[in-house]
């Protein structure tokens, strides 16, 4: 009997990977709030996640290494990233809300943390497993 570790972490995994793309994407915002003329950023999570599920380790469209090499107009590590549309933006042409970036930010968090309990619970089942417990 084969054992992948694939099926036994399923979604969480790349779960996990986007999520924390997401995080610095957040961050960023929350970090140019009073930068003028900023727009803030993100990533469909849910997109993300299926473009993750569909496109394995290894298999990921326009992945560049280097800094300095073309990036696709929009993407961001692999995923399609969106400009967010202010609830009023500021008169220096900011997009930034922070409340809003905050709220998201929050949620991204307790969602990482969510898949890491997740993931630590599948790695005690196997850990009993081979143990015999």
């Amino acid at each position: 009997m084969r054992f992948s570790f694939e099926k036994v972490f399923g979604v969480h995994e790349p779960a996990l990977h986007t999520q924390s793309r997401r995080a610095q994407l957040l961050a960023a915002n929350i970090a140019n709030a009073d930068t003028p003329k900023y727009k803030a950023r993100d990533i469909d999570f849910n997109a993300a996640l299926e473009m993750a599920m569909q496109h394995p380790k290894g298999h990921q469209p326009l992945q560049a290494t280097n800094l300095r090499h073309i990036q696709p107009p929009g993407y961001h590590y692999g995923y399609e990233v969106l400009y967010r549309h202010p609830q009023q933006a500021a008169i220096d042409g900011n997009t930034v809300e922070t409340e809003t970036e905050m709220s998201e930010f929050t949620e991204n968090s307790v969602r990482y943390m969510a898949s890491l309990r997740f993931l630590g619970g599948k790695l005690q089942s196997l850990q009993a497993a081979i143990k015999g417990q």
